[in-house]
């Protein structure tokens, strides 16, 4: 959308830009056929996505990893709409024995899933591993979602199958994504102290999520499911994710004020690329303000994207063993 239509809101082919709001462009879509996964749907763009999907009528199960925070915003969707219907499942993406145990959990309500939107993240951590040694914002941004997509595949296909309604996959990605380590993804030293930056490391998760939607969305293709994957910039937004910026990101939200959204704007990408018909069929793109954007070149190398896909499943059977 450039600078500029950022600044001022001017809407793009799709009829939306970065005012719209996350009601705006679902605005008379009935989801009530629908059943959607959001993770990290407690707070920030994650929450909002979920009362709107809810509000349109979907079954919303929110993924998360704080049992109070997810009880509370279940109850604040129902205060709102009470005939909502949405559930909480625990999840801590960054943990692999979580993401089975969410899965076990959500398959045996034996419900149908058409959404999946993986928008749970943390960004600019200081070096930490997690329970399974993995760089923590590595782990929590890709391997985790890479691992739960792939696990819920078989029920996303058969629910399209099924349904014939085309299921959709969301991957929460961000500009973030051109500001990684020189080689795009620094396979040899994913969990090394040495050389780590909270900012590249970030750049490189977010890579991760574009490369991880490419190249589900080509093998899925080659099959000839009936399921989408895209991948989303949802703008700049004051969230929670910012918990671990300085000074210096305070004094780049104050040069850079016009340019920041509100929470219903930084969700409307992520629902209108989950719901909106127009996207019906349209696959491995990146979007930014509800529109098709141009990713890095890193972010359409289709031999990057393949080399991680086989990185990642590695890295999984290597933790699970």
């Amino acid at each position: 959308m450039g600078l500029y239509g950022v600044m001022t809101g001017k809407k793009g082919k799709s009829g939306f830009g970065s005012a719209s709001t996350a009601e705006d462009v679902t605005h008379s879509i009935d989801a009530s056929h629908l059943t959607a996964i959001i993770t990290g749907g407690t707070s920030g763009i994650g929450l909002e996505a979920a009362r709107v999907l809810a509000m349109r009528g979907a079954h919303v199960i929110i993924a998360a990893r704080n049992p109070k925070a997810a009880n509370e915003s279940k109850e604040m969707i129902l205060q709102m709409n009470p005939n909502a219907r949405v559930e909480y499942i625990q999840l801590d993406v960054s943990s692999i024995k979580s993401v089975r145990s969410f899965v076990d959990q959500f398959l045996a309500l034996n419900v149908p899933l058409n959404i999946l939107i993986n928008n749970a993240g943390v960004m600019f951590c200081p070096f930490k591993l997690s329970e399974d040694g993995i760089e923590s914002q590595f782990a929590t941004n890709h391997i985790g979602h890479f691992l739960l997509t792939n696990l819920l595949l078989d029920k996303m296909k058969s629910t399209a199958r099924e349904s014939g309604v085309q299921g959709r996959i969301v991957n929460l990605s961000s500009i973030a994504h051109t500001y990684t380590y020189p080689e795009g993804i620094k396979f040899q030293g994913i969990n090394d102290p040495d050389g780590y930056s909270e900012r590249r490391a970030y750049g490189q998760s977010k890579l991760s999520n574009l490369l991880h939607a490419n190249a589900l969305s080509r093998r899925l293709q080659e099959e000839g499911v009936n399921i989408t994957i895209n991948s989303v910039h949802p703008g700049l937004v004051t969230t929670n994710l910012f918990r671990h910026s300085g000074f210096s990101m305070k004094v780049f939200k104050a040069m850079t004020f016009l340019l920041w959204k509100n929470i219903p704007q930084g969700a409307a990408t992520t629902c209108y690329v989950a719901l909106h018909p127009d996207l019906k069929g349209v696959t491995g793109k990146y979007f930014g303000d509800c529109n098709i954007v141009t990713p890095s070149k890193f972010a359409t190398n289709n031999s990057l994207a393949d080399k991680l896909w086989d990185f990642s499943v590695k890295l999984i059977d290597s933790v699970s063993k």
